[in-house]
């Protein structure tokens, strides 16, 4: 019997299902919006909502299991950050999935998974402290002369040599 069963093996391998699992939840803590399936969507809510859980615990331990399944040490900062301070008063249900449509190719239902208090499109984010880098300027290009093709000789060349006569 399967009771209490209810993580979702995706038609995967173990190995395959968990890498999967780990890239789709780096990418949505990086960029707050991902599109895929529904079957992979409900298995990325339920990851991707405990790892901003161990973002708002904020402690080292916590840090070490997020980084255990975040690809990046740029978005397991931005979780501990960025997004812990964002959440810190929300008891939980941090990400949302919304059916979107059905994919062409094979006619799988698709849905995206999206940060619950994302900025909108239209609005600008947060600022985030970025790291300022001093501007270079652009080498200056040196004009290219064409190189003229010899002039072409009136005769074709045939592609066999003749033989002397002798």
């Amino acid at each position: 019997m399967r009771h209490r069963r209810r993580r979702g093996k995706l038609s995967l391998p173990s190995a395959h299902r968990s890498a999967l699992l780990r890239n789709l939840v780096t990418s949505l803590l990086d960029h707050e919006l991902v599109e895929t399936t529904d079957a992979r969507a409900k298995e990325l809510k339920r990851i991707a909502d405990r790892m901003i859980t161990l973002g708002k615990r904020g402690d080292l331990h916590a840090r070490r299991q997020a980084a255990s399944v975040i690809r990046t040490r740029e978005v397991v900062s931005k979780l501990f950050v960025g997004l812990a301070e964002r959440y810190k008063t929300r008891p939980g249900g941090y990400t949302r999935v919304l059916k979107s449509r059905i994919r062409v190719g094979d006619a799988a239902p698709l849905s995206i998974v999206e940060l619950v208090d994302r900025a909108a499109p239209g609005k600008t984010p947060e600022p985030t402290p970025e790291k300022k880098t001093p501007e270079k300027k652009a080498p200056e290009k040196k004009a290219r002369t064409k190189k003229t093709p010899a002039p072409k000789s009136a005769e074709p060349k045939s592609p066999r040599k003749k033989k002397a006569a002798g």
